[in-house]
């Protein structure tokens, strides 16, 4: 089973974790990442380099952790949004997000993906 992005790298951003993934799996919208199932090898090497600690094992995901798990498999397939290989940095405000528990609604995602 993958690694994911849950709620916490919402509105942050951190890149970190990219430039340890040796397989390129993450892929970006407007204020997340996720991580491509299809291409995650589960090494989790990106696990440690997340400051947010939004990356987990899908397969020890929490109930609140669990929706992500489909979301990262639909957003990676989404057209608008794409593969990121090097880090950047972080969103602008960033630093008052970073403790914000619930922003889920605040997610960007592409309008027409099912």
């Amino acid at each position: 089973m993958p690694f994911i992005v849950t709620e916490p790298c919402i509105q942050c951003k951190y890149t970190d974790c990219v430039a340890v993934c040796p397989m390129d799996c993450f892929v970006e919208g407007p204020n997340f990442l996720v991580i491509d199932p299809d291409s995650c090898i589960d090494c989790s090497i990106c696990v440690a380099e997340c400051p947010v600690n939004a990356i987990v094992n899908a397969a020890e995901a929490n109930d609140a952790q669990r929706p992500y798990i489909a979301l990262n498999a639909r957003l990676a397939k989404s057209p608008q949004w794409r593969s990121i290989t090097r880090p950047r940095a972080p969103l602008p405000g960033h630093a008052e997000w970073r403790d914000v528990a619930a922003k889920a609604h605040w997610l960007e995602q592409p309008r027409g993906l099912a």
